[in-house]
């Protein structure tokens, strides 16, 4: 990549936020990093040999959404060809303990504010750009615990999809990339416990970015990182009753994890 490749990613002081600013730092990206903490923006920021910029603030917040989309195009000398849409949260709870609230925020995290920040920078683009939206292999196969999670995540890959053909014939290109579970702090200590249990496998921060870096430098628009998830993804697109079958069998063990009773 050149120097003038500017990206924006979103969620960059999150743990795979930050291994994808480091990489792509390494290789020449320019980076404006967003994030809710200025203070870890700018320590981030400071940890990079780049020149690089941030912008602040809340993707909930609709016209804080506009704001901070304006603030990544004006007055720069090369406009962002590239947007990672990479925040977002995570949550491990049995349907009997979730309330309105975690509903509302969670869809509104990882699904509305990804949605609508997409349009304001198809918006303000001028040329050709590529987007990735990071999903989850919980885009593709629900799992008990994660209800609301894979909710958002197979309506990202649901949007996501629809944009790839929308989009086929102009100059952005979008991506689709789905990571499994991943070592970083948005999982919690029942999560990594019912994962270690259960023999689920996670992978680095690190290696998430690296791939990552190689589905933008391929001429894929899809990516799903670890197996077996990769095969089961497919499974369950053409015959879930396989899927159910496997997953049922734990699903006593994964609620117990998930309400903290183990």
């Amino acid at each position: 990549m050149r120097p003038k490749d500017v990206c924006i990613l979103t969620g960059a002081t999150g743990g795979i936020g930050q291994e994808i600013a480091q990489l792509f730092d390494k290789k020449g990206f320019e980076l404006i990093l967003h994030g809710r903490n200025e203070l870890k923006l700018e320590t981030l920021q400071k940890s990079l040999k780049g020149n690089h910029h941030i912008i602040c603030g809340d993707l909930n917040d609709a016209e804080v959404r506009r704001v901070l989309i304006d603030e990544a195009f004006i007055d720069r000398e090369h406009q962002p060809t590239m947007l990672i849409n990479n925040a977002g949260i995570s949550q491990f709870k049995g349907i009997d303990e979730v309330n309105v609230n975690d509903i509302e925020s969670l869809i509104a995290t990882n699904l509305i504010a990804t949605i609508d920040f997409t349009r304001l920078f198809v918006s303000h683009v001028k040329q050709g750009s590529t987007i990735v939206n990071v999903g989850s292999a919980f885009g593709a196969i629900g799992y008990p615990g994660y209800s609301l999670y894979c909710a958002s995540k197979f309506g990202l890959r649901g949007f996501t999809e629809a944009l790839i053909r929308e989009l086929a014939n102009s100059e952005h290109r979008v991506c689709y990339f789905a990571p499994r579970a991943t070592n970083t702090s948005i999982n919690s200590k029942s999560v990594q416990q019912m994962n270690t249990e259960l023999g689920n496998k996670s992978d680095s921060p690190e290696f998430v970015a690296q791939e990552l870096l190689k589905l933008i430098n391929s001429k894929s628009v899809r990516k799903t990182v670890g197996w077996p998830e990769k095969l089961f993804a497919r499974i369950n697109g053409i015959l879930p009753e396989i899927v159910d079958k496997s997953i049922v069998k734990q699903t006593k063990e994964i609620l117990t994890f998930a309400r903290g009773e183990q």
